[in-house]
């Protein structure tokens, strides 16, 4: 478990998931907001089934981890952040997710810094995120943290964002 604090001085503790975080995974993403949801599967997904929850808490080393947050002392997953690397290590793909009542912490920026100090540290050179033009407060943090944006090709209601270490 590492903890941090957020530049708004709130603290998670985060380490990596595992698949027995698979029931507490399914909880956490059925008190995500719908649009949320829609965000972070990038389709109107009412429920994470089974199957993508044992895609989200794969672990292979340098190729795929997600993280999960907590308030400290906390049993209740507060936010996840997934990130997964090419088949080359060269790309990474990071996707956040963070319950309504948490927004506004710093917890999303705290996690997209710690995810990218862990693309980092696995060689990738870029990191790269899909979004919604809708999810504007993704953009405006991605953004702030130096990601570029551009139109998906084929999909006008999407942006690739990327930054390059």
């Amino acid at each position: 478990m590492i903890a941090l604090a957020t530049r708004y001085g709130f603290r998670i503790d985060i380490r990596v998931a595992s698949h027995a975080d698979e029931p507490a995974l399914a909880d956490f993403f059925a008190a995500v907001t719908d649009e949320d949801r829609r965000f972070r599967f990038l389709s109107a997904v009412r429920h994470v089934s089974q199957g993508q929850l044992h895609d989200i808490t794969a672990f292979d080393y340098h190729r795929h981890e997600t993280f999960v947050a907590f308030a400290p002392g906390g049993d209740d997953i507060i936010a996840a952040a997934t990130l997964a690397a090419d088949r080359e290590g060269g790309t990474g793909e990071v996707a956040i997710s963070i319950l309504p009542d948490h927004k506004g912490k710093g917890i999303g920026w705290t996690l997209l810094d710690h995810v990218a100090q862990e693309a980092r540290g696995w060689g990738i050179s870029r990191l790269q995120s899909i979004e919604s033009r809708d999810n504007r407060a993704a953009i405006a943090l991605e953004r702030e943290m130096g990601f570029s944006a551009r139109a998906v090709e084929g999909d006008p209601a999407l942006l690739l964002l990327e930054r390059v270490f």
